[in-house]
């Protein structure tokens, strides 16, 4: 997995993309386009496609610094995040525990504005647990789950079939499983030869059925802030799953 995940930068930029308030990432003194605006929230859009009602236990597989866990433990009773990179996870720790986790805003150059990542009002931090691992070697006394998250992460695994291969054994008969990809496949992060075949959605049809039942599909657009003046704009394919049995 790429070291970039370790720096100071990205937790920056993460830290912005899942507790930064709307006018924070797109302040309200500046003209933005409507897109970028429904782009905001990602972390906690995707966790929504979940069930309302409460749920026992819950896994964030690639949770970065925390926040899709957090909107899970609002319903689960016990949420584990696991994400490869330390610095995520001890960032996510941190916030969990209560503390108020400052960062810098990038604006321009060495240019900066400081700001606070708090934990969610209303979510429990007892509740959460975060885990640094790796998703293609998940432990085998993890358990099962009964809601299973895992947004923008199958694309940067080198191996992406191996988690997949494992997901049947995470999550319960009747259980839900929320995907979410930007399908931005890239050398980098994944072998040629490692990436699906013939298509993302087609992949996942093929590995998934028929341990699980497809309820939905759509797409969820992202934000993230880089400066004041460069953006990443994308858009995730979500599917939602059932658990057969």
């Amino acid at each position: 997995m790429s070291a970039i995940y370790e720096t100071d930068k990205l937790l920056a930029e993460y830290l912005l993309f899942h507790y930064g308030a709307d006018d924070e990432i797109l302040p309200p003194d500046e003209s933005w386009p409507d897109g970028m605006r429904a782009a905001l929230g990602f972390p906690v859009r995707t966790v929504r496609h979940f069930q309302s009602t409460p749920a026992g236990r819950g896994l964030d597989l690639g949770c970065a610094v925390g926040r899709s866990a957090c909107e899970m433990a609002r319903s689960c009773g016990e949420v584990v995040g696991i994400d490869f990179s330390h610095t995520f996870i001890r960032a996510a720790a941190a916030i969990a525990g209560g503390a108020a986790l400052p960062y810098q805003r990038t604006e321009e150059g060495s240019g900066s504005t400081p700001l606070e990542a708090i934990l969610p009002a209303g979510v429990d931090g007892v509740r959460l647990d975060f885990r640094q691992g790796d998703a293609m070697d998940l432990p085998e006394d993890l358990g099962v789950f009964d809601r299973v998250h895992a947004a923008n992460l199958l694309c940067r695994l080198p191996r992406p079939g191996l988690l997949l291969g494992r997901l049947p054994s995470l999550v319960k008969p009747g259980g839900e499983l929320v995907l979410a990809t930007p399908c931005t496949w890239l050398e980098e992060f994944t072998p040629l030869a490692n990436w699906p075949r013939p298509d993302t959605f087609g992949w996942l049809k093929e590995m998934l059925e028929p341990s699980f039942t497809l309820m939905d599909r759509t797409d969820e657009p992202f934000l993230i802030r880089e400066t004041a003046r460069k953006f990443q704009w994308t858009r995730s394919l979500l599917t939602v799953w059932r658990r057969n049995g």
